[in-house]
């Protein structure tokens, strides 16, 4: 079956976020420690980065480290830094070549300074670009984000910036780190969970959902046209009935 050609061009998600799950378990099972893993997951990245540009997919966001990642083993962690800084100065010239803006989103003065260098040639390098926005989340988590937000809020409130009527849905996204950004219409999780893990909590109120068995190093361009056939099968409601959504899609004569 010839996956890219069953799929609707005209119903492509505009912004598609993914937790990269399961490189140290992949590596496990050959027998391969798990920074072994991550390197492989590297290949995935380029893959999917690469597809999605392909597809016309506007925001691709990629859980590549949590807040809670930094409680790993020293090794580990110290290890992904490292593979992070070498990746971003391999990739950076292929991403300005696909038209691929880079943005990073978390605790971002957390990364080591090396990093943080790196990451900002990367996107300042890439920064007029206008194909694939390609949303690193790195020292992120939702719940830091929403505290975060809330008190920048809280901060203008005390100094009489905002009055309690202004607080609303569209203020609250404003201070979110996503908050030049389309919020995701598409999450896949990789590897088996089935959980959130606090990442884009806020964000995901309306996305649909998919989870895979696949470990993220197996996980390319056919794996993701799986999950966008999924995507495109289901019937986004947003608190509506169906009756009230294919009456609103049907064509008027």
């Amino acid at each position: 079956m010839d996956l890219l050609n069953s799929i609707d061009k005209e119903r492509i998600p505009r912004h598609i976020a993914i937790i990269m799950d399961g490189n140290g378990r992949w590596a496990k099972e050959r027998g391969e420690d798990r920074v072994y893993g991550h390197h492989e997951g590297v290949v995935s990245v380029r893959e999917i980065v690469n597809t999605c540009g392909e597809l016309g997919v506007g925001y691709l966001t990629l859980y590549a480290f949590s807040t809670e990642n930094w409680n790993r083993p020293k090794e580990e962690v110290d290890a992904l830094m490292e593979l992070l800084v070498n990746t971003i100065r391999k990739e950076v010239e292929e991403l300005k070549k696909n038209n691929v803006r880079l943005h990073v989103i978390g605790d971002f003065k957390s990364l080591p300074d090396v990093c943080q260098t790196e990451l900002n040639e990367a996107i300042d390098i890439t920064a007029e670009n206008t194909g694939l926005n390609l949303i690193l989340a790195l020292s992120y988590s939702s719940k830091w984000e929403i505290l975060e937000a809330t008190k920048q809020i809280a901060d203008k409130f005390k100094k009489g910036e905002i009055e309690e009527a202004d607080i609303t849905d569209e203020l609250f996204h404003a201070h979110l780190s996503t908050a030049k950004y389309p919020d995701p219409e598409l999450m896949i999780r990789t590897s088996g969970e089935h959980r959130i893990s606090n990442y884009l909590l806020y964000q995901l109120a309306y996305a649909e959902l998919y989870f895979t068995d696949v470990h993220w190093p197996d996980f390319r361009k056919q794996s993701l046209y799986e999950a966008i056939l999924d995507y495109q099968r289901r019937e986004r409601r947003f608190g509506k009935t169906s009756e009230q959504i294919q009456k609103n899609t049907a064509p008027h004569a």
